[in-house]
């Protein structure tokens, strides 16, 4: 049986077991992993992001009710809101990003629908790989079906986005939510935030993308992700810009010293990301190996030294890929503080570059990590037959 089956199998007898009967509606968003741009995005700048396989599904079936009722596979966990509840509960739950997506469909005029569901992911939790995007993108079409109307996929973004920040209380931008639901099979996207456009971007034949989990989790809502999108914030204004992406290297190098030291640091990592965006999205579809090395390496030496977001995790997680068969180039993913840091590698060395660093991290640390390859999926959507949806999901 493949894993697509075996999955769309242990849903639906969850859901069988929870709610008897069969799901009428089965869902699917993809996470993400950006090959370059931390946290350019609510700076306004570019990201260069890459849809992934792992994805969230939720199985549903309309209840004809208020509520909607979920069954979390990955938290063995139950939870349930009113759709007529426009506040979360005290405790801080997985449930809250469903609900924030109903709260904001209320908001835009559009009345969901209650129903019962069963969800399961196989973006690892609290990873940098946008398990909350996907679950909220996820719930969004859920909503969308069950309701008879149609979201265009930026205005579904934008949505899940707000959830995000208004509901749930993470004031993040808008990558996350873009990439699971504009997605497009086999390619990268380039994303300006400033005026959400994307293009797609090809990756070189021979190029591969390997996750490499730490296991070293990422609370968002608690650690500093709020401070350093404040700082930023703080420096655009003293540099009298609308956002850190409308600043060249050049002009911040001419008036760094107008700017309290911290704030200098993170503006300066920041624009240079912009910039190293834009060049990554020329660099890979040229298979340029040299440019891939050089450009991740910065990327990496800003993220430890200038915007402070590694964690000693990432730096024993680094050192084993750079030092395994095959890497091109190797950087920090997601917001950092921990969780998963991405590689490219020469395609047919994926496996042995995969051995080797699970060694090696392992070794320095004590802890397994997961290591595996991804490849582009499509953005959030209906799945007439889960079956042909495999990716890799396991």
């Amino acid at each position: 049986m493949s894993n697509a089956n075996q999955r769309r199998q242990n849903i639906a007898q969850a859901f069988d077991s929870r709610f008897g009967g069969k799901p009428e509606l089965w869902c699917r968003a993809p996470g993400r992993v950006d090959l370059m741009g931390s946290h350019t995005d609510y700076n306004l700048g570019a990201v260069l992001a890459l849809p992934i396989g792992r994805d969230t599904w939720i199985a549903a079936r309309p209840n004809h009710t208020n509520r909607v009722n979920l069954h979390s596979l990955n938290l063995l966990d139950d939870a349930t809101f009113s759709l007529e509840s426009i506040s979360k509960g005290e405790a801080p739950s997985w449930i809250d990003y469903v609900h924030g997506v109903a709260v904001m469909l209320r908001e835009d005029g559009s009345m969901p629908n209650g129903f019962d569901g069963v969800v399961h992911s196989t973006v690892p939790l609290g990873s940098g790989l946008s398990s909350s995007a996907a679950l909220e993108c996820a719930a969004a079409t859920v909503f969308e079906a069950l309701g008879g109307w149609q979201l265009e996929p930026l205005q579904k973004a934008r949505l899940c986005q707000r959830a995000e920040n208004r509901f749930v209380g993470v004031n993040c931008g808008i990558l996350d939510q873009f990439t699971s639901c504009l997605g497009k099979e086999g390619c990268a996207l380039l994303l300006d935030c400033r005026d959400l456009f994307s293009q797609p971007v090809a990756i070189a034949p021979g190029i591969g993308i390997v996750i490499c989990d730490t296991k070293s989790k990422r609370e968002l809502a608690g650690s500093e992700y709020g401070e350093r999108r404040a700082q930023c914030e703080q420096g655009a204004r003293l540099l009298g810009v609308t956002a850190l992406r409308e600043v060249t290297s050049g002009q911040f190098t001419a008036r760094e010293h107008e700017l309290p030291p911290v704030v200098a640091k993170r503006c300066r990592f920041i624009i240079a990301e912009h910039e190293r965006v834009l060049a990554l999205a020329k660099a890979l579809p040229a298979g340029n190996r040299t440019a891939i090395r050089d450009l991740t390496a910065a990327s990496f030496d800003g993220a430890c030294n200038l915007y402070e977001i590694a964690a000693p995790a990432m730096h024993s997680m680094m050192d084993a890929m750079l030092a395994a068969p095959g890497v091109i180039g190797a950087r920090q993913a997601g917001a950092g503080f921990g969780g998963c840091m991405v590689a490219l590698v020469e395609e047919p060395m994926t496996s042995a570059f995969a051995a080797a660093v699970r060694n090696h991290y392992s070794n320095a640390t004590g802890i397994v990590p997961e290591i595996y390859p991804v490849t582009a999926a499509a953005g959030a959507g209906r799945m007439e037959d889960p079956r042909q949806n495999d990716g890799e999901a396991k």
